[in-house]
């Protein structure tokens, strides 16, 4: 799939950092053709990392994000992050059925409590 001529867009145009998530996408798709469903999780991150290590692509894993209070300045928590990649792009992996609409909000608090602009939820367990 990474060989094949396609656009990452949206109503507007194209999406910020459109190669990256271009690339990512593709690198996904390629883990799905070559494991299929069924997988644990872990098996389709370690996969992925391989991958981007394959393709010189930086990244990072495990990222950690502190949620800051509005109110106080203070740490209230954290988040961990499954992948930053090229310091620009967030991407959650999962290996469930079906992902719910909590997922997603979570990749959106994600976005909302950092300095990335571009996230992905990548589900291999499903079709």
């Amino acid at each position: 799939m990474t060989g094949k001529h396609w656009k990452v867009r949206n109503k507007s145009g194209y999406l910020l950092h459109g190669y990256l998530p271009e690339k990512i996408i593709g690198l996904c798709y390629d883990i799905h053709h070559q494991y299929g469903s069924g997988q644990k999780e872990n098996i389709y991150q370690n996969a992925l990392e391989e991958k981007l290590i394959q393709g010189k692509i930086p990244f990072k894993r495990e990222v950690s994000i502190t949620i800051m209070s509005h109110d106080s300045h203070k740490a209230l928590g954290s988040h961990r992050l499954d992948f930053v990649i090229g310091d620009a792009v967030v991407v959650e992996a999962k290996a469930i059925k079906f992902t719910p609409q909590k997922l997603l909000q979570q990749l959106f608090s994600y976005l909302r409590n950092s300095a990335y602009e571009v996230g992905l939820m990548v589900n291999f367990g499903s079709g």
